[in-house]
């Protein structure tokens, strides 16, 4: 497949709350280095803004950030804000809450409920805006979300977030923020070979209910954090012949894979390589066929 000329919208579009995106995106946590945090060695600033620029060339309306994304160098907060700032007035910007960092990168305790306010402020200080588009609770193994979320609805309420979402969530969780406030994504692990029973019916939930589904990780799979450019030779076989029938890249594949799942469900694969960036993109214009997607589901199942 010829990537150059596709744009965001080949994926389609899926509205949240009030604002209507493409669904495919852009994840941020790559424009800081050659893995996620501090695993990697940190980014050249210059690419990591042209990589930005260039995706809202392409289209892309949705960027998924958050605070502790940082390398030792670089954070993505202030990238998307050099780069972008001014605003497109149809840009979505998504931030998560919850988790902390320290200034040495050191994971810390999350947040209590009284403490989401200063994660929200810190990610309105450092993306240069009064007001969020979207805020997810990002839940840290506590067993009821309802004060964290609660909190969080407050701000809404404020004037602080436009619109509410939940991450690292089982369906029950879902219910238990949606008896508080409308919640309009959903953002989980999620990948063609991270088979999870909790997040299957959780994205059918999503889709009966019509939330966005986000998932993060859907071309790193199990490497997760640790992926910085993965060897395409090393992906599963069946994922390689998929892939050489289409002229595409697995990645490219497992994007496919990922939107084929519903179309309540968005793609927000990160980058800092322009060259990636555009194949991400235009991973939005592959259709499987029934048979290929037979046997990429075949890779989901547990073994056994």
């Amino acid at each position: 497949m010829t990537s150059e000329m596709i744009t965001a919208d080949a994926a389609g579009t899926w509205t949240l709350g009030d604002l209507t995106v493409a669904r495919v995106g852009l994840g941020a946590m790559r424009l800081t280095g050659s893995a996620a945090f501090h695993l990697g060695t940190p980014s050249d600033r210059e690419r990591a803004i042209a990589v930005l620029r260039r995706a809202v060339e392409l289209g892309v309306d949705h960027i998924d950030t958050a605070a502790f994304y940082f390398s030792r160098l670089r954070s993505a907060n202030e990238i998307i804000n050099s780069a972008l700032s001014p605003y497109p007035d149809n840009l979505l910007i998504a931030a998560k809450v919850g988790p902390f960092r320290d200034y040495h990168g050191e994971w810390g305790t999350s947040a209590r409920p009284d403490q989401l306010r200063g994660h929200v402020e810190e990610n309105l200080r450092q993306l240069g805006r009064d007001h969020l588009d979207l805020v997810y609770l990002r839940r840290m193994r506590q067993d009821s979300v309802a004060e964290h979320f609660g909190a969080l609805a407050e701000l809404r309420d404020k004037g602080l977030i436009r619109h509410l979402g939940v991450s690292d969530v089982e369906p029950r969780h879902l219910a238990e923020a949606l008896a508080i406030a409308p919640v309009v994504a959903v953002q989980n692990r999620y990948a063609l070979d991270s088979p999870d029973p909790a997040t299957d019916e959780l994205l059918r939930v999503c889709g009966e209910q019509g939330i966005a589904f986000v998932p993060f990780y859907a071309v790193a799979g199990q490497r997760g954090p640790q992926a910085a450019d993965p060897d395409a030779s090393a992906d599963h076989d069946e994922v390689l012949a998929v892939a050489r029938a289409h002229d595409a890249t697995p990645a490219q594949v497992r994007l496919a894979w990922t939107l084929h799942q519903g179309p309540h469900v968005l793609a927000i694969p990160g980058t800092g390589n322009p060259d990636h960036l555009v194949e991400n993109v235009a991973a939005g214009a592959l259709r499987l066929t029934d048979d290929e997607l037979r046997r990429l589901d075949a890779l989901r199942r547990p073994a056994g």
